[in-house]
């Protein structure tokens, strides 16, 4: 089958009756073109289906495009597999005509991260953020937008702000998963189920909840959910609130962490005694989560791919930037779930 070739900015020129120089101040929204020649620049682009060539865009940037990468300050580890991606990329990046820094910021703080946000306008061309969905978080990304700022939103997206992609899992598929394994595992006896998130105001932590509670209400309605505990991600805060948790109720059946903090839950669960009695189920497969698994700790790990994540948003980022056009089955993130027999 032929393909037509694609159309050049001289056919949309020839097609308008214009000069090439006119078509490029029409396309780049200068001003100085009248609006009947706007019109008719743009009637030739959409007949002739014209599209700028990416390559062609990279070479002609005077400099390379600046990415920031935005991520939760402190020490979750699968936000640092995110941060070494970001390093991995420098490479492939710089083919790219591109650059990308990884800066961070307290992200359970709407105000710090909105503020941040509002600090890197006009300073990148694009922003990649782990985001709370909040309104000040929410009005911060809709400001990036309107001066020209692409922004993705990474693993926690906030759906109602003029972001240009989220790449990320199906988090309330992924909590229903966690339903799944977390009742089949504990079988038809009555009893309890811990949960442990870092906010509610991240939306992938709310999502996942909705969809474990979806299930665990219709498939398992003789295990009694408790109130879920906030630890922010931080194992130092997560370790004290499942020690607790295992003193105020002696015969928890199950533990279901929907974020980070994994460190720290794993250990009061160790220092319990109770491991091997507590169906544990968490997210992302990091070192300690793997360990945990290996120990018979941890049951089962829902995982999401730190590198495919990464290198989707840069590519999304750049796309956007450059008019490209996206592959949306290549961008999809499944959802992972090992065991101690299947780990990678």
């Amino acid at each position: 089958m032929e393909h037509s070739p694609r159309a050049s900015l001289h056919d949309v020129a020839r097609a308008a009756g214009v000069s090439l120089a006119t078509v490029d101040r029409v396309l780049h929204g200068r001003a100085g073109v009248r609006a009947r020649t706007v019109e008719r620049v743009h009637a030739a682009v959409e007949q002739l289906g014209y599209r700028p060539d990416p390559a062609a865009t990279r070479l002609a940037r005077k400099r390379s495009a600046r990415l920031a990468v935005v991520l939760p300050a402190g020490t979750n580890s699968f936000v640092g597999l995110l941060s070494q991606q970001v390093q991995a990329l420098a490479p492939w990046l710089a083919e790219q005509r591109a650059a990308a820094a990884v800066q961070s910021v307290d992200v359970f703080s709407p105000v710090d991260l909105a503020q941040h946000l509002a600090g890197l306008q006009g300073q990148v061309d694009a922003v990649v953020v782990m985001a709370l969905d909040h309104p000040l978080v929410r009005a911060a990304i809709d400001d990036l937008a309107a001066h020209g700022t692409v922004v993705v939103t990474l693993v926690s997206d906030v759906p109602t702000a003029r972001r240009s992609h989220f790449v990320g899992i199906d988090n309330v598929a992924a909590g229903r998963t966690a339903a799944t394994l977390l009742g089949r595992f504990i079988g038809p006896r009555e009893g309890r189920v811990g949960i442990v998130m870092g906010s509610r105001a991240l939306r992938d932590h709310a999502e996942r909840l909705f969809g474990f509670e979806q299930v665990m209400a219709a498939e398992h309605p003789h295990l009694t959910l408790l109130a879920p505990i906030e630890g922010q991600d931080r194992s130092e805060r997560t370790e004290p609130l499942v020690a607790e948790l295992l003193r105020r109720e002696p015969d928890l059946a199950g533990l279901y962490s929907i974020g980070a903090g994994n460190r720290g839950i794993g250990a009061a669960l160790a220092a319990s005694g109770r491991a091997r009695h507590v169906t544990w189920v968490c997210h992302e497969l990091t070192p300690y989560t793997r360990r945990a698994l290996l120990d018979g700790v941890a049951d089962a790990v829902i995982n999401q791919d730190a590198g495919h994540e990464m290198r989707s948003a840069c590519r999304l980022a750049l796309a956007a930037l450059s008019g490209e056009r996206v592959l949306p089955d290549q961008e999809r993130i499944r959802i992972d779930v090992f065991l101690k027999d299947n780990l990678p």
